[in-house]
């Protein structure tokens, strides 16, 4: 058996749908990760320039790199796709309707490796990384045969379509590569059209600062004024794009995500949200993706959906958050509770 095939072995063994291998070289898409930050589409997530030596080459990571393992697991396919506006459900995005996957991947990406070294020999070294990793992991894992970056600038894979989780071990051992992925996106623009926000400037170039996931997730002050409405009901990122793309009528669920599944994210009632202070915000999210919005973070989505898709019933609740001492949900809150007035007067 080949340390391909041991590794590889080993990969599915601890519950990883794919596995396969790339050079340590610089990313071919730097140049293009450049230009983006220039253009400042990064938004507020600074890290991305202060790390951006360390995305260009991955020797900046780990002197002596010489190989990539890169792995995937898949998070979802049927029932993936956000519920319609209409249905005044709210969206929370299918990957963070489970276990935060950087928790379930890092003990497993430790392990595995670990045993890439053991595999390889001394004096190899290994590194491992989620995208909480300086790495450019979509880039890699084109390259290593993964998937192919779709027009939407996230990973697409011919079995899994576009629900893949990625992470990476960078290691100092040589390993045979695999052969990289071609682009398969054709005169498909399905994804550019299906952006609320009109976030995908050209195609493979997102302006985060438009992306709803960016404005849900990332962005710590107010929402921009313009874009409240366009959020529509999705509290915590967006699927738009990813659900109509076509490679999806291939897409396979995985064991090792299906088994993290948090159904209480499927269709949420807000105004129960609203209520929650920082302990009970933290005992209802610990170990989810959305801890990383915050309570403040969290609760001021809440109230733009609520703004967009709720009722004269959920006034109650809004009023209360208007008087709360984080100013960000205070000021949304007002914001849906004149929304909300303003529709119930036109439907009056």
């Amino acid at each position: 058996m080949t340390p391909e095939q041991a590794i590889r072995g080993r990969a599915a063994e601890l519950g990883f749908d794919l596995c396969r291998f790339t050079t340590a070289e610089p990313p071919a898409s730097r140049g293009h990760f450049d230009e983006w930050l220039q253009r400042s589409y990064h938004g507020e997530m600074g890290w991305l320039e202060r790390t951006a030596a360390r995305r260009r080459n991955l020797q900046e990571a780990l002197p002596g790199a010489a190989s990539v393992v890169a792995v995937a697991a898949a998070y979802g396919c049927e029932g993936s796709a956000p519920p319609p506006a209409a249905e005044r459900a709210a969206c929370v995005a299918a990957y963070a309707r489970h276990t935060d996957y950087h928790e379930v991947f890092a003990p497993r990406l430790e392990r595995l490796a670990r045993f890439v070294d053991e595999q390889a020999g001394p004096p190899n070294r290994s590194l491992w990384h989620t995208d909480s990793g300086p790495v450019l992991e979509r880039d890699l894992a084109q390259r290593s045969g993964i998937g192919f970056i779709g027009k939407h600038t996230n990973l697409i894979g011919r079995a899994h379509g576009n629900w893949l989780l990625l992470g990476e071990i960078l290691t100092t051992a040589r390993l045979v590569p695999d052969s990289p992925e071609k682009n398969r996106c054709g005169t498909c623009s399905r994804c550019i059209q299906a952006c609320p926000t009109g976030a995908i400037v050209a195609p493979f170039t997102l302006d985060a600062r438009r992306c709803i996931s960016y404005l849900t997730i990332e962005l710590k002050g107010p929402i921009p004024l313009p874009l409240r409405p366009l959020i529509g009901n999705r509290v915590f990122g967006c699927d738009d794009c990813l659900a109509v793309c076509p490679w999806n009528r291939f897409s396979q669920q995985g064991a090792l995500m299906l088994d993290h599944v948090r159904a209480d994210l499927t269709a949420p009632r807000l105004a129960q949200w609203l209520e929650l202070d920082a302990a009970g915000f933290n005992a209802r999210f610990r170990g989810t993706p959305l801890m990383r919005a915050k309570r403040r973070g969290l609760l001021r989505n809440v109230c733009v959906v609520l703004g967009n898709v709720g009722s004269a019933d959920n006034l109650p609740a809004l009023h209360r958050a208007a008087t709360d001492p984080e100013p960000l949900i205070a000021e949304h809150a007002q914001w849906a509770i004149e929304q909300i007035q303003a529709r119930t007067r036109g439907g009056a």
